[in-house]
Formats: C-alpha cells, structure tokens, sequence
C-alpha cells in the first residue's frame, strides 16, 4: 500500500466501529482501486471512441456498456471510502499518477487490437480486486470485502464477454 501523506490524512469522525488503523488501511486500499477504475473506465471510453471495422457497432455498445459498470464501481467504491471517513481521493490527475493500469496504446484501432488491449487491462483490475478482497478479509470489514467481492464479479463477467472475442 503507498505510503503518501495525503493517503493516510486524518479520517473523520464516524461511529462505525471498525478501529481506526483499521479504516486507515480500508481507505487507502479503496483508494487504490479508486484510482485504478477511474484509469480503467477513462481507457474504455477510448477504445469505444476509436475502435474501427467490421464489428464496430458491437465493439462500440460493449465498450460503452463496461465504461459505465465501471462508471458505477467508482461510485460505491468512493462512497465507501467516505463511509469509513475517509476522503475519496477520485481526481482524473491523482488517477492518472496512482494508477495500477498499463498505459492504453495510441496506436490501435481495429477491434481485435483494442479487445485484446482491454483484456489486459480488465485482468489486471481484476486480479487487483482479488488481492483487495483477500485484504480487506484479513482486515476483518465484510461490508467492504462483500463490496469488493461483488465489484469482481462484475468486471471478470465483462472480461469473459472480451475474451469470448478472442476465443475460436
């Protein structure tokens, strides 16, 4: 987990009982993958802006239709930084220098290119969730990791639709 200053600021008050060490390391974790999906759906919508070809108009809504299933991830994942008195550290700047996602290539634009390119990206935000879910386990909060065991099904469901694109 980073160690940066403003990750680990003060948290406000809240009667939840979870510890505070505790919600500190809830926070920067939600935090991480706040930064993380923020990354990811920003990449999507530039795969669904710029994919060409024969299965353009499917590749288009698919893209378009896991942006916004991430568009909803970083709403509750965000709410739940801030239930925990955290703040919800979910600028496109602080993003873009936190994020765990690779890079999106500029230099694609067939939907095969951009498919294989989202899987990538996809499995690395999901095996991102399945380090947090064993975290926040550990950590002992079932309302976070209940949360985060609900947001990976939901990306590795969107990951199977890409991949069956790759798949003969």
């Amino acid at each position: 987990m980073p160690t940066d200053a403003t990750q680990t600021a003060a948290l406000h008050i809240t009667k939840i009982d979870i510890p505070e060490r505790d919600r500190v390391q809830l926070v920067t974790l939600l935090n991480e993958t706040l930064a993380d999906a923020l990354d990811l759906q920003s990449q999507v919508k530039h795969a669904h802006w710029n994919v060409k070809g024969m299965n353009f108009i499917a590749l288009h809504e698919l893209f378009d239709s896991i942006a916004a299933l991430l568009v909803e991830q970083v709403d509750v994942v965000a709410e739940r930084i801030t239930a925990l008195g955290g703040t919800a550290r979910g600028t496109i700047r602080r993003a873009a220098r936190d994020s765990r996602i690779g890079e999106y290539p500029d230099d694609i634009r067939d939907g095969k290119s951009h498919v294989a390119a989202l899987v990538d990206r996809l499995a690395a935000y999901a095996h991102n969730l399945r380090l947090a879910i064993e975290t926040s386990e550990t950590i002992g909060d079932p309302d976070t990791n209940d949360l985060y065991i609900e947001i990976s099904r939901g990306i590795e469901k969107q990951l199977w639709f890409l991949e069956a694109h790759l798949q003969a």
